[in-house]
This record gives C-alpha cells, sequence and structure tokens, in this order.
C-alpha cells in the first residue's frame, strides 16, 4: 500500500516530484467515492470503493512486460530501487501469490498529523494474475501514526511492446480521515513516486540489456 506514503506527504515535495521530468503521464485523484466507475480492477476486485482517501494513476514504461513484473512481484529488492523504501521482507517463501505476505517500511516526515516516524506496512496478496494485475491489502503503523487498512491495485498491459501500468489505492482510518484532501496528496504523492521510480527502474534495465 505504496500500500510509500506520508514520506513525501509535503506541499514542497509533491511539486518536485510530480513536477519532474519522466513522470507519470496522467494523475487522477478519485473523489467516486462509493462508485466503482473507472477503478482499477484484479480479477474482477477493485479498492474499497467506500473509502474517502482514494488516487489512480498510470504510466507507460518503455520496456519488456517480463521486467516489470519482475521488479514489481520481487518485494524484497524494492529497496534498491525504491527511495522511500527502507526495508521489505516476504513473510512467506516461493513465488508471489495471493495469500503471501511482506512487511516493508518507510520513513515519514512530521506533518500537521503526525510526528516523525517510521512506518511498518504489512500487506497481503488477495488477487494475482501473472504479468496482468495485483491486488493486495493490509494496515499500515508507526508511532503516532496508524492507517487501519490500505487497499492497492495494480494492472500491466503490453501494448506494442510498452508497459501501460495503471494503479489505485485507498486508505481507511480516524487518523488520516482527520485531513482527507492531505492524505490524499500524500498518498497521490507516494503513487507518483512509486511509478516514476518503477518506469525509471525498468527502462534501465532494458537498456543495459540491448547493449
Amino acid at each position: 500500500m505504496k500500500n510509500r506514503v506520508f514520506a513525501v506527504a509535503t506541499a514542497v515535495v509533491v511539486a518536485g516530484l510530480v513536477g519532474a521530468a519522466g513522470a507519470p503521464a496522467r494523475a487522477e485523484v478519485g473523489r467516486d467515492v462509493g462508485s466503482d466507475r473507472a477503478t482499477v480492477r484484479c480479477a474482477g476486485r477493485t479498492v474499497d470503493t467506500e473509502a474517502k482517501i482514494r488516487y489512480r494513476t498510470e504510466t507507460t514504461i518503455d520496456a519488456p512486460l517480463r521486467t516489470v513484473w519482475k521488479l514489481q512481484t520481487d518485494v524484497e529488492r524494492w529497496p534498491s530501487w525504491q527511495t522511500p523504501v527502507s526495508s521489505s521482507k516476504r513473510l512467506d517463501r516461493g513465488p508471489l501469490r495471493p495469500g503471501s505476505s511482506f512487511r516493508w517500511t518507510t520513513p515519514v516526515l512530521e506533518t500537521a498529523l503526525n510526528p516523525a516516524t517510521t512506518l511498518v506496512v504489512t500487506s497481503t496478496v488477495r488477487q494475482l494474475q501473472h504479468q496482468r494485475c495485483l491486488r493486495w491489502d493490509g494496515p499500515a503503523i508507526g508511532a503516532g501514526l496508524r492507517i487501519d487498512e490500505g487497499v492497492h491495485v495494480w494492472t500491466f498491459t503490453e501494448i506494442g511492446g510498452r508497459v501501460l501500468v495503471r494503479t489505485e489505492e485507498t486508505w481507511r482510518g480516524d487518523q488520516v480521515e482527520q485531513d482527507v484532501d492531505f492524505s490524499t496528496v500524500a498518498l497521490g504523492a507516494g503513487l507518483e513516486t512509486w511509478l516514476t521510480e518503477l518506469k525509471t527502474r525498468a527502462e534501465r534495465e532494458c537498456d543495459r540489456a540491448r547493449r
């Protein structure tokens, strides 16, 4: 639950990330609470459509689908290419699959809603279709900060040798719902960073393979 999260939750950082070169092609703040319209789906399942905090975005990556998929699903390698992820560990063995769990951490800046802390995210895969989509959920807990449940959905579509990656995430929790607009900006900044870094690493690996 990217699901990455409050580590970039200030307006200055958001502006720097979203305005940077190579940012995802389109970002959309989902305000259609209670609706499943235009949501990202995996095996027919969506994010929490009743959640107040919701964001979706997408990007196109100039790399093979297998490269993008491997980067995304090899969760223990996340810290090697995702700046906001300090650590990530599988809680089971074997290929990532429905029922798999992993725990990862991300530092969090002090904000109006929380002190500076480290957020511990425990994610459980609910749906997975190989090289097509992923859906996981779980809580994120730190000292002075709690997201009761995040639901995160990803889809991967090969188009003319490139990959369209779409993602959507929702948050629930009394603390983050104290300021829905602020939390949505924080969530969105995290997802934009995730896609930008996924795109950068996948295209870099593809360039190396071509040499």
